[in-house]
């Protein structure tokens, strides 16, 4: 493992999270690539997407089969504009890159909604603070270790 690895592992052991990272010899920066190392299908990969929210950080973890719909987010979760974050943007709020983003151990929580369909999956795989790592966890967990709140967030 790397040091990123660690220390990600260290903090899903520290919020009482059970699945061991997975490190992979080649980059799996997306649901599809993910999927298709784990052998599962891509509404099981916990996508860990970041935005902007009226200029604030907000971590949106989808199901990989999912299109994130923006307008419906804006209106449900009460904000004026959310918008796709530059991948410095991303690097400064999470301490992760863009591809490897995990659930949790950014520098400062973030605002965080949890794709409900991940639900209808009894293991999600997410990222594990690399391109090259992913843990398994599950719907409950995830709402868990990141103190986010359940949304349909795909678009219709």
């Amino acid at each position: 493992m790397n040091n990123m690895t660690d220390a990600f592992t260290e903090r899903l052991r520290a919020l009482g999270a059970e699945g061991a990272v997975v490190e992979f010899d080649t980059e799996v920066p997306t649901a599809a690539a993910a999927a298709e190392q784990l052998g599962c299908e891509v509404g099981a990969i916990a996508n860990s997407l970041v935005f902007t929210a009226d200029g604030d950080p907000l971590l949106v973890i989808a199901s990989g089969a999912h299109r994130v719909d923006t307008r419906g987010l804006e209106r449900s979760l009460g904000v004026r504009k959310i918008r796709r974050a530059s991948p410095e943007f991303v690097a400064e709020a999470t301490g992760q890159p863009v591809g490897g983003v995990g659930p949790v151990g950014h520098p400062q929580p973030i605002r965080t909604v949890v794709d409900r369909a991940l639900a209808a999956h009894p293991t999600v795989w997410a990222g594990a603070g690399s391109k090259h790592a992913m843990f398994p966890t599950n719907f409950a967990e995830l709402l868990r270790i990141t103190g986010g709140s359940a949304a349909d967030v795909a678009q219709s």
